[in-house]
C-alpha cells in the first residue's frame, strides 16, 4: 500500500489549494520544498499547552504539508522524506521540543515507512514566538524518486 492510500485511510484529504502570497511548496529538480506550515493550535508549550497538545499540533502541520506537496506533485506516492525543521513556541524552561515534533515525524513514518522512505533528518527547535501565536511550525523537504 502506498503513502497516498495510507493517508486516505487515515482521513487525510487533499483539497485543491488556492495560490497565496507565498508558494506553499516549491519544486526544484527532484526536490519538493515546503514553506513553514503552522498549527491551528495557539499557545506556548510548557506554559499554555502540554507535550501531548504540541504533538497533535505538529501532526496538524504535517497534514498541511502533505496537502501542499500533493497539490504540487499530484500524489504522495513516489516520494522520500529528506528533512524536517520543527519550530516550537516554547516557554524559557521547556526542553521537550523533540517530543512535540515527533507528532510530524510519526505521521510521516506511518505513511512512508520508518525504515524506508519516511526515515528523515530532523531539527526540533524552541522559539520565543511564532507567527500568529501558533504553537508549532514545520517545514519539510521531499525527494521525488526516479
Amino acid at each position: 500500500m502506498g503513502a497516498e492510500q495510507k493517508a486516505t485511510e487515515l482521513g487525510i484529504d487533499f483539497p485543491s489549494l488556492k495560490p497565496g502570497y507565498l508558494n506553499l511548496c516549491a519544486k526544484s529538480g527532484d526536490l519538493l520544498i515546503s514553506s513553514g506550515h503552522t498549527s491551528d493550535a495557539k499557545g506556548v508549550l510548557g506554559k499554555d499547552l502540554t507535550v501531548e497538545q504540541g504533538y497533535a499540533a505538529a501532526r496538524d502541520c504535517a497534514v498541511k504539508i502533505l496537502q501542499s506537496v500533493h497539490d504540487v506533485h499530484g500524489s504522495l506516492d513516489g516520494l522520500r522524506v529528506i528533512k524536517l525543521l520543527g519550530c516550537v513556541y516554547s516557554a524559557p524552561d521547556f526542553t521537550d521540543q523533540h517530543l512535540v515534533i515527533n507528532g510530524a515525524s510519526d505521521l510521516l513514518h506511518e505513511l512512508f515507512g520508518k525504515d524506508g522512505d519516511g526515515y528523515h533528518a530532523r531539527s526540533a527547535l524552541g522559539f520565543a514566538a511564532l507567527p500568529t501565536g501558533a504553537a508549532v511550525e514545520v517545514e519539510a523537504i521531499f525527494e521525488i524518486k526516479r
